[in-house]
């Protein structure tokens, strides 16, 4: 597994609609493998392939429970309304706040291109919802409500 670089807001890449995937290779794996090395090492909840420059449908999330891989995602089902701050790797140290579904299910393949249901609520139907906008070519600065402000982390030993 290797580090990929995180594009950063202003790339071109990042307003682009990406490609669904039809098999999972070799490649395909070790993109997915690089994403979630790169999202932990960037203390991320999630990721989506063009955020490392390859338009592919596939995002990665973990949200504390582990990762989740899911291949050419769609939202098929949202409820109900959650609003709070919201940042993105691809824009580090920046956030704003944004209104999403509280519950979202969504339908996906894992990476044995079995398609499967996720359900989720709060952090997680957030998490699946900003990362499929960046599949489409969007970023959450399109939706946030007011100003985007800085985000200060505390650092502990």
């Amino acid at each position: 597994m290797a580090l990929r670089t995180i594009r950063i807001q202003g790339d071109p890449v990042l307003g682009k609609i990406c490609r669904e995937v039809t098999e999972v290779t070799p490649k395909i794996q070790t993109l997915i493998d690089d994403m979630i090395e790169t999202m932990y090492e960037a203390n991320g909840v999630g990721l989506a392939a063009p955020q490392v420059g390859i338009l592919k449908r596939i995002v990665v999330i973990d949200v504390g429970d582990g990762p989740i891989v899911m291949i050419n995602p769609r939202i098929i089902s949202t409820d109900g309304e959650q609003t709070g701050s919201e940042g993105c790797l691809s824009l580090p140290g920046k956030a704003g706040q944004v209104t999403r579904p509280n519950h979202v299910i969504a339908r996906a393949f894992d990476e044995e291109m079995n398609e499967f249901e996720i359900e989720g609520t709060e952090l997680l139907a957030r998490a699946i919802c900003h990362e499929v906008d960046h599949l489409d070519g969007h970023m959450y600065t399109e939706f946030v409500e007011g100003d985007i402000y800085d985000v200060t982390y505390d650092e502990e030993d």
